[in-house]
């Protein structure tokens, strides 16, 4: 297993732990220098916030960690595609990679809506795609089925 795959794992980790609290089950992690240096899963709704995406609580406890708002040679592993909210974030944060696993074609930033890349600002990060993506769209598949079946 290479690095891509082991903080994946975590970050899918993180994932069901969102599942299991009703939240869609998004996880995250920011891995420097071989080492998880935060980590996150979804819930907005258990914070009454908006803003607490899987990518924003693992960047947020990175930052603090490292005594810095800015990662730079960090990597966030995502469990799916970061939505424009979350790619800003990586962004100002200047990590130098962002890995995710599924595509999410409603919301996603990096390759699905917008192409990150491309965007015309002053740091780039490297997009990796589909590390463990089975695993990614499988944990999202379950959870809306299972929604589904809880509300008919």
């Amino acid at each position: 297993m290479n690095d891509d795959d082991a903080f994946m794992t975590i970050a899918l980790d993180e994932a069901r732990r969102a599942a299991a609290a009703g939240e869609v089950p998004i996880g995250a992690v920011v891995a420097q220098a071989g080492q998880v240096m935060g980590r996150g899963f979804n819930q907005p709704i258990l914070a009454r916030d908006p803003t607490a995406h899987a990518e924003i609580l693992a960047l947020r406890q990175a930052a603090r960690r490292q005594g810095n708002y800015r990662l730079s040679g960090g990597t966030l592993y995502v469990s799916v595609e970061p939505c424009l909210m979350c790619v800003g974030a990586a962004l100002h944060a200047r990590v130098e990679r962002v890995v995710f696993g599924a595509l999410e074609p409603k919301f996603g930033a990096l390759v699905s809506l917008l192409d990150a890349a491309a965007l015309p600002t002053n740091h780039h990060f490297e997009i990796v795609a589909g590390v463990q993506e089975e695993a990614s769209r499988q944990l999202l598949v379950e959870f809306f089925r299972a929604r589904r079946e809880d509300q008919a």
